[in-house]
């Protein structure tokens, strides 16, 4: 059952469809504490199909993703830069660095070394005056309909409140941390984390 929910959520319309529900509630707590008019450079990290490029429409926005069907269908309807690549070896000097840099549940895909991995070179890419945003799934730790649908997602990894707080804290200076809930029809289906922080000196 995991291999065919993996098989189809790398389809970039059934992402897509799945996703779509949820994309402005996810997005909340990062505009009730960010203006994004004042961004200037984006690196979205695990794009996807470019779930979130349009929110990005005044600043230069890079979107990366491993998933090569992802950046096709992205490039293909938004027209705007995207690269296939790990972004646990990715190493581009050459395309500066970033105010805003966006990881968007991707986190919950890879054990805890690659997210150390991830959250080391991120925090090198930020602008003096940049910040890390992270938007991640969470496992609650009482019987649930968002521990269940947590346990079904197929990221391996998702992870407790306080474990996803001790990897963030290990690479950020933390200034939100903010859980909430995406419902739907005033049920919660998934518990979930906003971190925004910069990088430890």
């Amino acid at each position: 059952m995991n291999s065919l929910i993996t098989y189809l959520m790398e389809r970039p319309l059934v992402y897509g469809l799945w996703q779509a529900p949820f994309v402005a509630d996810k997005f909340t707590p990062v505009l009730a504490h960010n203006d994004l008019t004042k961004v200037r450079r984006v690196l979205d990290v695990g794009c996807g199909p470019g779930t979130n490029t349009d929110i990005f429409r005044v600043a230069d926005y890079l979107g990366v993703d491993i998933n090569p069907d992802y950046i096709k269908s992205a490039r293909r309807k938004h027209k705007r830069p995207f690269i296939v690549a790990d972004v646990t070896t990715y190493d581009d000097h050459a395309a500066g660095k970033f105010d805003f840099i966006l990881i968007n549940s991707f986190l919950h895909h890879v054990d805890n070394a690659d997210v150390d991995k991830v959250l080391s070179r991120t925090t090198q890419w930020l602008t003096p005056d940049g910040d890390l945003h992270i938007i991640e799934v969470v496992l609650p730790e009482n019987r649930s309909i968002p521990q269940l649908l947590a346990k079904w997602d197929r990221g391996q990894f998702t992870r407790p409140l306080s474990h996803w707080r001790g990897l963030f804290e290990r690479h950020l200076d933390i200034a939100v941390f903010e859980p909430f809930s995406l419902k739907l029809i005033g049920t919660a289906l998934w518990d979930m984390v906003y971190c925004k922080g910069r990088g430890k000196p």
